[in-house]
């Protein structure tokens, strides 16, 4: 690996008290430490903060920013809340003094090698732009990998080339922020990968945090957000629907899509993104293989 990189990992946290001493833990041993990183508390009502800032004293390149950015709006992750806590975090540093900008999750237990062998990929590939390593969640003896295609980067912990973060212009403070910016990566001839070979433990279980079927309303949202087609959507209701339980998920799906067009949300409004997305779902609608907006 090439020793000159220079990670800044940001992580929105809130109401992340059962699992942040863990993730903590795992941030300060890895076998190749972030040059900084900074907790951004997002309003939380737990002792988030207060663990957080308790053990940032023992940690020389951790920050805790525990204002609270958060907003008290019909849904916090409809409304952006973690990519807003996440540029908060950003305007306290000057990004020209790192080579990756990482989000990490507060929920998320690294392995100790895991930035490391990130680091390698990158520098084994420099038309990496986005990449993370695969997650998996589940009690320790019988943990399962969620299932993501190799081109789709979890928002739980997504890693970018400085390079590749400023092309995409950053995270736009919308639902669909890990959508978005994978499509962006593309169009700026970046490549966006997970790599099974290096997983991560995701201590709450993905899209759990408001209820599984209004997680998949949302994830039918945030397809409407980035001008999937209702044919694309209609195609994924159905896989959708084969979780449980069973049939109400692609229910939900399809009608957080439909609600979303009825309430006619803000779209990415840039036409040339348009464009390749509506390119991008037509070559993959026959089986409709594109993940779900996985959000975070």
């Amino acid at each position: 690996m090439d020793p000159s990189p220079r990670v800044l990992i940001v992580s929105p946290v809130k109401n992340e008290a059962a699992h942040l001493q863990a993730v903590i833990r795992a941030v300060a041993a890895q076998d190749f430490p972030p040059a900084r990183w900074i907790v951004v508390d997002d309003g939380s009502s737990d002792g988030t903060p207060a663990i957080a800032r308790r053990v940032a004293a023992d940690i020389p390149f951790m920050d805790v920013l525990d204002e609270g950015v958060g907003g008290g709006g019909r849904d916090p992750l409809a409304e952006g809340a973690a990519p807003k806590a996440f540029n908060r975090g950003l305007a306290l540093v000057d990004l020209g003094d790192f080579t990756h900008v990482m989000k990490l999750d507060g929920d998320v237990e690294l392995p100790p090698d895991y930035l490391q062998r990130l680091m390698s990929e990158f520098a084994n590939d420099s038309r990496l732009g986005i990449a993370c390593g695969d997650l998996v969640e589940g009690p320790p003896e019988s943990r399962a990998r969620i299932p993501i295609p190799a081109h789709h980067v979890h928002g739980a912990l997504k890693c970018y080339t400085l390079e590749c973060f400023r092309a995409i212009g950053g995270l736009q403070e919308r639902l669909g922020w890990d959508t978005i910016d994978e499509t962006y990566a593309r169009m700026r001839g970046y490549k966006t990968r997970s790599f099974r070979d290096f997983p991560a433990v995701h201590h709450r279980r993905l899209g759990s945090a408001s209820g599984t079927l209004r997680g998949r309303a949302r994830h039918g949202e945030c397809a409407y957000v980035a001008h999937f087609s209702p044919l694309w959507v209609s195609l994924r209701a159905v896989k959708v629907a084969r979780a449980r339980p069973w049939g109400l998920t692609g229910a939900a799906f399809l009608y957080g899509y439909v609600r979303a067009a009825t309430r006619r949300v803000d779209r990415v409004p840039d036409p040339d993104f348009r464009r390749f997305a509506v390119r991008l779902w037509a070559v993959s609608r026959s089986s409709a293989v594109i993940a779900d907006p996985h959000l975070a």
